[in-house]
């Protein structure tokens, strides 16, 4: 159940994220995941195979666009209205030919159910949602169902594990302390959302028939870096990022990443 070690397949460039992308932090998390999903697709379809991608929670639609740019067909699930709309305003500056291949819905990832029939989807992406869910088993086995037989389940969570590490690397000892004894943590909005353990998601994703094929850290050494922090000249960006990539396949650095990739396969 892990990741292609550190000998495994070149990784392309550093992805040019578009301007108003967002800060350090977030190129990072974009990036990283989007190398890791490409490596999982790679690794299960042949190339060039057109795909069926469903994006539960696509926020403004950074993964959705890049994958419909790679040729993919892509449904985006988005519950919050703006995000909705920045999502659409960056699909309506694109070529019809990648308009053509993605389609946007609002609602959430409790709702597959309603608007998909089982099977439907040949890769279900689902980051950065869980930590808000009410009932996160059943989110999972919703998502869980719309994949084909083989089917790819791309789902990143905040790891509860390293909830020590932001605070104590800050020099914040009680926020360090508090770390290890709970699986809650303030989002940047100061929204109090939940933590997850790979030990448990490893079970919950057996349960509902999508077992854990491979995981990764995403943000192992950047998580600590100031929201507002802008990006560094694209030399030392690019080192950064394959520093991180390393780092995220790597044990004992992903196990205290901030957050965690886990890629489950449909049974």
């Amino acid at each position: 159940m892990s990741a292609t070690g550190a000998g495994g397949p070149v990784l392309p460039a550093v992805v040019h994220w578009p301007a108003g992308h967002g800060g350090l932090r977030d190129t990072i998390r974009q990036e990283i995941v989007a190398r890791q999903v490409d490596e999982q697709i790679t690794g299960r379809y042949p190339v060039g195979q057109r795909l069926r991608i469903l994006d539960a929670g696509m926020g403004a639609g950074t993964q959705a666009l890049r994958l419909a740019r790679a040729g993919h067909t892509v449904t985006g699930l988005e519950a919050d209205p703006e995000l909705l709309k920045a999502a659409r305003d960056s699909l309506a500056t694109e070529p019809a030919g990648i308009r053509e291949r993605v389609r946007l819905i609002e609602g959430d990832g409790r709702e597959t159910g309603v608007h998909f029939l089982p099977g439907s989807f040949d890769v279900v992406l689902c980051h950065g949602v869980l930590m808000y869910a009410d009932e996160p088993d059943a989110l999972l086995a919703g998502l869980a169902r719309m994949l084909a037989p083989g089917g790819l389940l791309s789902l990143v969570v905040r790891n509860a594990d390293a909830l020590a590490m932001r605070p104590g690397l800050a020099g914040d000892w009680a926020g360090a302390l508090a770390g290890f004894e709970t699986d809650v943590y303030q989002d940047d909005d100061g929204v109090k959302v939940r933590a997850d353990r790979l030990e448990a998601l490893t079970a919950t994703l057996a349960g509902i028939a999508a077992p854990l094929h491979a995981w990764y850290g995403v943000r192992v050494f950047t998580d600590g870096v100031p929201l507002e922090a802008g990006l560094p000249a694209a030399e030392e960006l690019e080192r950064l990022l394959a520093a991180e990539e390393r780092a995220g396949r790597t044990d004992p650095y992903r196990r205290v990443a901030a957050m965690l990739h886990l890629c489950g396969v449909r049974g």
